[in-house]
């Protein structure tokens, strides 16, 4: 036993583990774990102690090792992996590929242990690798580069599992394949399918775990339901069943069926019935990283299994949807300025409308029109100009019928003309038009969102909108779209303008007190939207709550100085119902909002 002692160093780390060793075990125990002993006895041993390694420890399909110089790491690393693919080559024995991630960085040695963050990047650095392959972080790269023959593909940075900061990697191209040895890389190391360019997710069968055979029927049925659903989304590359199916009643590695697929995303889940009870269980993976983004899980009865059906699916899609978009958004965030494509600068645009101030707004404005210039038919971007457009016309930010106006019409009608399949650029589109008053055209393009996606909440959640804005005749009809867009997105980020809408509705239909609580619930999650001070500011007036009124009337002043009676009224007038202006003038007048 060595001496106990506590010191820190700098180091070569290399992690290992064997893919889908769960899977290996579950098909051949005995053969697979007589096979790794082979492998380590014969191969894996030998080698690190001609490269002057250390076993630090070892964990069951995994290890450890300790080098002085990341070139012998490497080059450890390698004359494993060369060996591996001879024997897999030869048909001996279960095929098994092994994982290399290796880290240079400062480690703590107690006794003969190690740890520490470098040790820590070492295995989420193994975790990234494709099997058969060797995968280094930016600073063992550092420290090999020409150093070695070995060529190296950039991976790009990474974010790593409880890792605080994004990590490059480099995948070691020679690490299966070698000219010199003239092996071949086993089936399993293909090279993975490219990831397309926007959002792409492969729905797996889900696993009955009720013992119940009859249940197949619902399970793959409901499966087959979100596969639909999904594909409606014009934003989202979607696998189609027959690919996805054929990974039904396999054990499988979900970072292995996201490069076999070539999706970035990978739902999975499981059905449970007990009695009359049935309890779906579903989980969203970055096959990338293997890392968890939601997990969700719907109990109910099978007195309607259709019914139940059809409730797991909207929950799952108006779950995973907006989840996949704000996912998307933070890896654009991430990418180098000069490497942006104009998905990515998509994606950073839709990133500034939710912050809800001027310099957003025309910085997302700004960058949607980079996309477009990159690509003059990106329906998505000109719907995206377009609907920042209406934001600043709502929130008063420009003049009515201004140039801004033109701009956001030229946008609106671009994005209907390129988008004809794309539900979320007719939406953006149709709002801008509602807010500059053409509601015919507004409420044409909604339809044919919600012909493509009959559960795009923005759809429905524009709909309401734009019929709430049509006065008491439409109120209900808005109310209900209103209902369904919140129904199918509960935490949706555009929720406050759903709600919005409905208390618009309800004042419009002279239900004031009904307004009320929809507006508050607008106000707690969008505290920066004009449209709900003023509708806020109104209702207190309606409803004679004349000290609350004049709180709300100074926020409102705070957020837009020198408002008036006549200068709201000349910017409402132009999409306002007649009567719905009318009642807000009375409640604003009520409130002390000066003429």
């Amino acid at each position: 036993m060595a001496e106990a002692r506590v010191e820190r160093r700098l180091a070569a780390i290399l992690a290992a583990d064997v893919a889908g060793y769960s899977r290996l075990m579950g098909a051949d125990e005995v053969g697979t774990l007589a096979a790794l002993k082979a492998h380590r006895r014969e191969v894996i041993d030998p080698a690190i102690s001609q490269h002057h390694g250390r076993i630090v420890k070892t964990t069951g399909d995994g290890m450890l090792v300790e080098f002085a110089s990341a070139v012998d790491a490497i080059t450890c690393a390698v004359a494993v992996q060369e060996k591996m693919a001879d024997r897999i080559a030869s048909g001996a024995g279960p095929c098994i590929l092994f994982r290399v991630g290796i880290n240079v960085g400062d480690i703590i040695i107690d006794s003969d242990d190690i740890f520490g963050d470098g040790v820590n990047v070492a295995a989420r650095v193994e975790n990234e690798c494709e099997p058969g392959g060797v995968c280094l972080s930016g600073s063992a790269f550092e420290q090999v580069r020409g150093k070695t023959s070995f060529a190296f593909d950039d991976l790009g940075e990474r974010s790593l599992k409880n890792i605080d900061r994004p990590v490059r990697l480099y995948a070691l191209r020679s690490a299966v394949s070698s000219t010199a040895t003239g092996t071949k890389a086993p089936a399993q190391a293909a090279k993975p399918l490219p990831l397309p360019d926007k959002p792409s997710i492969a729905v797996l069968p889900f696993q009955n775990m009720s013992g119940s055979p009859e249940q197949e029927y619902f399970a793959d049925g409901m499966v087959e339901d979100i596969i639909t659903a999904l594909s409606r989304f014009g934003a989202l590359f979607v696998i189609a069943r027959n690919s996805s199916f054929t990974y039904k009643g396999k054990a499988v590695d979900i970072k292995q069926v996201g490069r076999e697929l070539g999706v970035r995303y990978v739902l999975e889940g499981s059905v449970r019935k007990a009695a009359n009870r049935v309890r779906i269980t579903g989980q969203l993976i970055d096959a990338t990283t293997g890392s968890h983004l939601w997990a969700d899980r719907f109990d109910g009865t099978l007195d309607d299994v259709f019914d139940l059906q059809d409730q797991v699916t909207v929950s799952v899609v108006s779950a995973i949807a907006p989840k996949l978009e704000q996912v998307e958004i933070e890896r654009a965030k991430r990418k180098p300025i000069e490497s942006l494509d104009a998905y990515d600068l998509y994606l950073r645009a839709l990133s500034q409308v939710h912050r809800m101030t001027p310099e957003t707004l025309t910085e997302a404005i700004s960058l949607a029109k980079r996309a477009l210039q990159l690509d003059p038919s990106y329906a998505a971007a000109a719907g995206l100009a377009a609907w920042c457009r209406g934001i600043q016309r709502g929130q008063g930010w420009v003049l009515p019928t201004g140039p801004e106006d033109e701009d956001g019409i030229r946008l609106a009608k671009l994005a209907i003309e390129f988008g004809t399949n794309d539900p979320d650029a007719l939406w953006m589109a149709a709002y801008l038009l509602c807010v500059v008053g053409d509601q015919t055209a507004a409420l044409s393009a909604l339809d044919r969102a919600l012909a493509l996606n009959v559960n795009s909440a923005h759809a429905w959640g524009t709909k309401a909108l734009c019929q709430s804005l049509r006065g008491a005749a439409h109120a209900m009809v808005a109310v209900e779209a209103g209902n369904r867009a919140i129904r199918l997105s509960p935490l949706d980020p555009l929720c406050y303008l759903y709600k919005f809408s409905v208390a618009l509705a309800y004042l419009g239909a002279r239900q004031f007190q009904g307004a009320e609580g929809w507006i508050d619930d607008a106000l707690r999650e969008q505290p920066k939207f004009h449209a709900s001070f003023r509708v806020k500011v109104s209702l207190c007036g309606l409803l004679g709550k004349n000290e609350e009124a004049r709180d709300w009337l100074g926020r409102l002043l705070d957020l837009q100085p020198g408002l008036t009676i006549a200068a709201w009224a000349a910017h409402a007038g132009t999409f306002l119902a007649p009567e719905t202006k009318a009642l807000m003038i009375v409640g604003l007048r009520q409130a002390g909002l000066p003429e």
